[in-house]
């Protein structure tokens, strides 16, 4: 999934979340999927914990992050 298509799915509210990116304006941040995954869940383990995301939401929160992560290396370097 390309980062614009991402920005479709990541939603960023002042009121929610701290202003934190979310998925579709869910209470459920980019953050979080990162964490899940980063402990070792695959997808279908988020989903079945948390079925109101999709597959499609997860790759665009992984999308969302890699575009942050290289911007802050390309402002870095």
């Amino acid at each position: 999934m390309s980062y614009e298509e991402a920005k479709q799915v990541i939603t960023i509210d002042p009121g929610k979340r701290g202003g934190k990116p979310c998925i579709r304006d869910l209470r459920i941040t980019v953050y979080d999927v990162l964490d899940w995954m980063a402990q070792g869940m695959s997808e279908a383990d988020i989903i079945a914990d948390y079925p109101e995301l999709t597959v499609a939401d997860i790759r665009a929160a992984l999308a969302y992050a890699a575009n942050r992560e290289h911007r802050l290396t390309a402002i870095a370097g």
